[in-house]
């Protein structure tokens, strides 16, 4: 499996969820990919991010991995959104996030029941 692989699972996965939400968050400094230095580093961390998920989805179940990568990955994201970019706190923000996060762990749950 090579060098990752004595690499915890979870470690792979919160290290891919970073790198994404990283990457997501980074967005808008490339300003519509006409800044060069924040495109590329934002195109790394997506590639990143994928090449650890890769890894990760030999041993957990693909549907597991990927509902906690998104929805970890949309509540954070939205977190950097208010505390980075300011951007506004609503009841309905808050409450697609719990959502999020709530169908996260349905999946996740239900899916370890296989």
């Amino acid at each position: 499996m090579g060098a990752l692989a004595k690499v915890p699972t979870w470690l792979m996965l919160a290290l891919a969820i970073l790198a994404e939400v990283s990457a997501t968050s980074s967005m808008k400094l490339t300003e519509g990919f006409t800044r060069p230095l924040p495109t590329v580093l934002v195109l790394c961390g997506y590639a990143l991010s994928l090449s650890l998920l890769a890894q990760v989805v030999q041993r957990v179940d693909v549907g597991v991995v990927y509902a906690i990568w998104c929805g970890v990955g949309m509540a954070a994201v939205a977190l950097v959104g208010v505390l980075v970019y300011g951007e506004a706190v609503t009841l309905a923000k808050v409450g697609g996030i719990v959502l999020i996060v709530a169908g996260t762990l349905m999946l996740s749950l239900a899916m370890r029941g296989h």
